[in-house]
């Protein structure tokens, strides 16, 4: 069991901004253009966002002539997902376990 969540990744998506970045990149791939529609922050915020999202392994970029699209990669939030899932089964399997003061 995975006794760890992967804190990268958790630090990445806990940012209300990013969070809303990634929830509009599971519905669709955007171009900045379109995200700074969405959620009204300015195209620097974002980019600076966007960078955080990328190096923590989130989203992708596609060029696309002078525009730059992000796609969500599902297979972050499944491995996030999956550590917490393990958490909550070594938490189950050990609620009777406790330490002697």
């Amino acid at each position: 069991m995975v006794m760890s969540v992967d804190t990268e990744l958790l630090r990445a998506l806990s940012d209300p901004l990013r969070l809303r970045i990634v929830t509009l990149l599971a519905r669709e791939t955007l171009c900045t253009t379109h995200l700074v529609e969405e959620t009204g922050a300015r195209q620097t915020n974002l980019s600076n966002h966007l960078k955080v999202l990328r190096d923590a392994g989130v989203v992708d970029t596609e060029p696309c002539g002078r525009f730059t699209y992000y796609r969500l990669k599902p297979e972050a939030l499944e491995t996030l997902s999956a550590q917490f899932a393990d958490l909550a089964a070594t938490a189950r399997a050990n609620a009777d376990v406790k330490r002697s003061c």
